[in-house]
């Protein structure tokens, strides 16, 4: 698959990422675009709402923590089955230097290079729970990191 089949294969899947709960098109292109057997790591900064929201209501009430749980059942095996791994899944202890931040959850995952990272996304299983993602989080960042 080239880069454009691979963005449009993306988009599809979770979106143009207008509403900040996946990557833009050019969010994409940029680690699509990266040395394709270098490692790299995501490190994500996730806020939870209250109360989950799936919007069209076909599935049971949750809190936010439930429905990424939901998320994590499967993305996690997901992960490690793709080649990915998590350095890190900690709770948010609050800022040491700079602007005081809120954040509910941090997560560090890393991916060997990028077919392992593409393995995950393009995966059936977890484009599918992707949904309890997007129902969990209030808001989000994501920020690509160097090895």
């Amino acid at each position: 698959m080239n880069v454009n089949e691979t963005l449009s294969s993306l988009v599809d899947a979770y979106g143009d990422g207008a509403d900040g709960n996946a990557p833009t098109p050019d969010q994409w292109r940029r680690v699509l675009e990266r040395d394709p057997d270098s490692s790299f790591s995501l490190v994500n900064f996730f806020k939870f709402n209250d109360k989950a929201d799936y919007g069209s209501g076909d599935e049971p009430e949750a809190s936010g923590d439930e429905a990424f749980q939901r998320y994590a059942d499967v993305s996690v095996p997901s992960m490690k089955g793709a080649g990915g791994e998590f350095l890190a899944v900690a709770p948010f202890a609050g800022s040491l230097l700079g602007n005081d931040q809120d954040w509910d959850l941090i997560a560090i995952g890393k991916y060997p290079n990028l077919k392992a990272f593409m393995s995950l996304y393009l995966n059936a299983a977890y484009i599918q729970a992707f949904r309890h993602r997007t129902a969990a989080v209030a808001r989000q960042n994501v920020v690509v990191m160097e090895h």
